[in-house]
């Protein structure tokens, strides 16, 4: 329920999480007859620097009436952290969401840069067989709100700002393209975490229409990942259900309309199973599949479930794998298999056991100058 303004009006609450600066300066406008300059100082304080008590920010020393009024009418807190998981300076966080759902991101620290890996639903409906988030079914979409507290926590962990953040945590991003699309207009405003569009990439299973859709949003410079996993029709149905609805040749058709900018190429994510799709015929007739199209793939040698049936291939056939895809013109790089041991490899997020009791104060994101 939202509160009364001077006029005895009731207020809608405003989520700061899920505004853009100029979308907050329209409503401190309808509300208070503010606008632009109140907006940056209340962006700024949140998302660069981490305050939540909006009445302490010197813009508003001046307007007491005022800062209460946002103190008490502007949401911006962010989920409980419940657990924070560490392989060398590699970090896998788990959010409690408002209704009990926890979600996990991954802060991956580059040589020049720091990225986030975010969640845009919790759970996942593809079930993808090689994936851990996708034995746990959908439990529910992810708000825009929801994603961008990921990254507001990922800054607050890592004491500096984020450069890249990339949708491919637990979910499909265009199976909750909306929420999605109103996280990156958040995420990217040049007033708040500023993480320009072309540091943006939004993962998908194959969503031919999902694509298409996301491609008639107009995001210029945005980035665009597949992951493909299979050489043809038959072995990615067996892995990936998504396949049997978005046939390969459908996908190959949404991607090669989808707009690439300057030397902008696709991201094709192939993850390796020994004896599934790792042979070296299996990389000719990959070539072939994407010859039409201009891409980057990413080789990923299968991050090992428990339980599961698959296991990744030997490292002397993943390079034959790899020189085939070279031979025939195709870019390609081996990702590595950091965060394995905490569970927060590719394919390896939901494993962690729901956590019991209430977070302890070093569990929440410091503020930066606690951090």
């Amino acid at each position: 329920m939202g509160s009364e303004n001077e006029t005895g009006n009731i207020l809608p609450p405003m989520d700061l999480l899920s505004l853009t600066c100029d979308e907050l300066a329209a409503a401190l406008h309808r509300h208070y007859g503010k606008g632009l300059f109140h907006a940056r100082a209340l962006y700024h304080a949140f998302f660069r620097h981490g305050r939540e008590d909006f009445r302490a920010i010197p813009e508003l020393e001046a307007s007491p009436v005022l800062a209460t009024a946002l103190h008490r009418d502007l949401r911006a807190g962010l989920p409980p952290l419940v657990a924070r998981h560490k392989e060398g300076g590699l970090q896998k966080f788990v959010s409690r969401l408002a209704d009990g759902q926890e979600v996990e991101s991954v802060l991956i620290p580059m040589r020049t840069h720091v990225t986030v890996c975010v969640s845009s639903q919790a759970g996942c409906r593809q079930g993808c067989r090689f994936c851990q988030t996708g034995t746990l079914g959908l439990a529910r979409h992810l708000t825009a709100s929801e994603i961008v507290a990921q990254v507001v926590s990922a800054r607050r962990l890592a004491g500096v700002p984020i450069r890249n953040a990339v949708f491919m945590g637990m979910g499909e991003p265009l199976d909750n393209l909306d929420a999605v699309a109103r996280a990156i207009r958040v995420i990217s405003d040049p007033h708040g975490l500023a993480i320009p569009l072309r540091y943006i990439t939004v993962s998908t299973a194959g969503l031919a229409d999902g694509i298409a859709r996301l491609a008639a949003l107009n995001f210029p410079r945005l980035n665009l990942a597949i992951s493909l996993n299979a050489p043809n029709d038959a072995i990615r149905s067996a892995l990936m259900p998504v396949n049997r609805i978005h046939s390969m040749a459908s996908l190959r058709q949404a991607l090669a309309a989808f707009p690439l900018h300057g030397r902008e190429a696709i991201l094709v994510a192939y993850v390796l199973i020994r004896g599934i799709n790792d042979h070296e015929s299996h990389a000719g007739e990959l070539a072939r599949y994407l010859r039409p199209l201009r891409v980057r793939v990413n080789l990923i040698p299968l991050n090992p479930l428990p339980g599961s049936p698959f296991a990744p291939p030997a490292e002397d056939q993943v390079e034959r794998f790899r020189a085939v895809l070279v031979g025939e013109g195709v870019f390609v790089r081996k990702r590595g298999t950091a965060g394995q041991s905490v569970m927060a490899a590719c394919g390896q997020l939901g494993r962690l056991q729901k956590h019991r009791g209430k977070p302890t104060a070093m569990d929440h994101p410091p503020r930066p100058d606690q951090a």
